[in-house]
């Protein structure tokens, strides 16, 4: 059995408030727009997934959550930007609650630096809402639209 290296390790929120999806319309010059969770990579200085996840939510959103709980995992062939190392990355997907949110407290490289638009949306957390937009990566969506009554029972006061 051949394990590829892990090159990247990402922590994505799918971001729950109510009854919707918190996502970010992605638009850049020459490329449709596409929707993604909030989060991204995991640095050396993180602790943790789930500190990479506060972190860059903290970051895209100026936002706290709660009640985080992993639920999905995307591996992908990956090459490392800076220096060229071939694996694989995982990316970390977990479902939690949207506790606060100011955007006026945005910070980081997408907000200092944009390329392109950040654009902070809210869908229906349901397969209409899911399906009305190009949400990426293609195997969360596919996912999401298989189990929104299970990633909703996450957050079931029985689960433990």
């Amino acid at each position: 059995m051949t394990v590829r290296p892990v090159v990247k390790r990402t922590a994505r929120a799918v971001l729950l408030e109510d009854d919707a999806l918190i996502l970010i319309k992605r638009t850049k010059p020459g490329v449709d727009p596409y929707w993604i969770t909030p989060g991204g990579g995991v640095e050396p200085s993180d602790r943790t997934v789930i500190d990479a996840l506060h972190r860059e939510v903290d970051e895209e959103l100026g936002a706290k959550i709660v009640d985080v709980v992993p639920c999905f995992v995307d591996t992908v062939e990956h090459i490392r930007e800076d220096d060229g190392a071939a694996g694989v990355k995982v990316q970390h997907f977990f479902v939690c609650r949207l506790a606060s949110m100011d955007l006026s407290l945005r910070h980081g490289p997408e907000i200092d630096e944009p390329c392109g638009k950040y654009e902070i949306v809210r869908v229906p957390f349901t397969r209409v809402g899911i399906a009305s937009v190009h949400l990426v990566p293609l195997s969360l969506r596919h996912y999401l639209d298989g189990n929104i009554e299970g990633v909703r029972a996450l957050h079931a006061p029985d689960l433990g």
